[in-house]
């Protein structure tokens, strides 16, 4: 797959955007140079951020991951301090193929995958690839984190507004001097915007300065809807996959009325439902994010649709409803 790369060198990570206990690598595949995190020992898992979000997103997530598994968090092309390219898309299926690309260059012949937002139907997508080319056994098991998918209607007429040329000129000249729209943004993905760490706003802004950020980010908009209807065709190829479907009863990103349609094609699945949590449960309630996925990956593979023990939530936030 093609691709044109830009000339500029790649930024220094500042301080706000390191990742504590994890070292900061870089790999060059096809021309462009990816930024990503490693820490820990034991069998892959790769975190796959979402839409305006980069390595940084798993900063609450990767030391206590590294405790069980070699962890890989990376910054996608375009995103984050990986280069930049000037691809004129930026779907799914590129991204997917990428991704393929990253665990070929780094031998990794399997790897638990876990991705958020957009980055849980890139997830979807890499599923379908790998199927297609007999090898879907190179996905473990997969946790999906309020997934995209075409049964949230949240954010379809603003993708398309931004799709136009109104709406790219606002993304590219307005966008990125507005501090307080970005701040607004994040904090509607949380449940409770006073669990907002501080330096979260910072570290998310340092990402998008970087040159040719806004521009990726339009490119990613006009594929928009033909990427959920992707992952709506590649869902049947994963189908047998062990799922973790994670999501927040208060995501305003994606909303939780989309589980059902997810769940019905996802035949080895289960979810686990957050109380009062928004789309970032991985910020909002690390502690038992982490506690969540380690207690998923670490089962062996199920032989049988994934079953849960119910569980009976004390408090309004943070605990985990399980359901089969």
């Amino acid at each position: 797959m093609p691709v044109t790369t830009t000339n500029r060198p790649l930024e220094t990570v500042p301080e706000v955007a390191r990742i504590a206990g994890a070292e900061e690598r870089s790999v060059t595949i096809d021309g462009v140079t990816w930024r990503y995190w490693y820490a820990g020992t034991g069998p892959p898992l790769l975190l796959i951020h979402g839409f305006m979000g980069y390595s940084f997103s798993w900063r609450f997530n990767v030391e206590a991951l590294a405790r069980h598994f070699s962890v890989y968090a990376m910054d996608l092309p375009g995103c984050g301090f990986s280069q930049r390219t000037e691809d004129a898309e930026c779907t799914l299926a590129g991204d997917a193929e990428r991704m393929l690309r990253f665990m070929d260059q780094l031998g990794l012949g399997q790897a638990e995958v876990l991705g958020s937002s957009r980055g849980g139907g890139l997830c979807i997508v890499l599923g379908a690839v790998l199927a297609r080319r007999q090898v879907l056994h190179r996905m473990r098991r997969l946790v999906l984190v309020s997934p995209i998918n075409p049964w949230s209607s949240n954010g379809r007429q603003l993708t398309r507004m931004f799709a136009t040329r109104i709406g790219g000129e606002f993304v590219l000249r307005v966008l990125p001097n507005l501090h307080i729209v970005l701040t607004r943004y994040f904090k509607r993905l949380y449940g409770d915007p006073k669990c907002i760490a501080p330096g979260s706003i910072d570290g998310y802004e340092a990402g998008l300065r970087v040159v040719g950020s806004f521009e990726h980010l339009l490119r990613i908009v006009r594929s928009w809807h033909s990427d959920l209807a992707l992952i709506e065709q590649s869902l049947p190829a994963i189908s047998e996959v062990p799922t973790l479907l994670l999501w927040g009863s208060r995501d305003k990103a994606v909303f939780p009325s989309s589980i059902h349609q997810l769940q019905t094609r996802l035949k080895n699945s289960a979810l686990v439902l957050m109380r009062g949590i928004g789309h970032l449960p991985y910020e909002e309630v690390p502690e038992e994010f982490n506690r969540v996925v380690c207690d998923f990956l670490l089962h062996d593979s199920p032989k049988v649709p994934l079953t849960a023990g119910a569980g009976s939530p004390t408090t309004a936030r943070g605990p985990a409803v399980f359901m089969s």
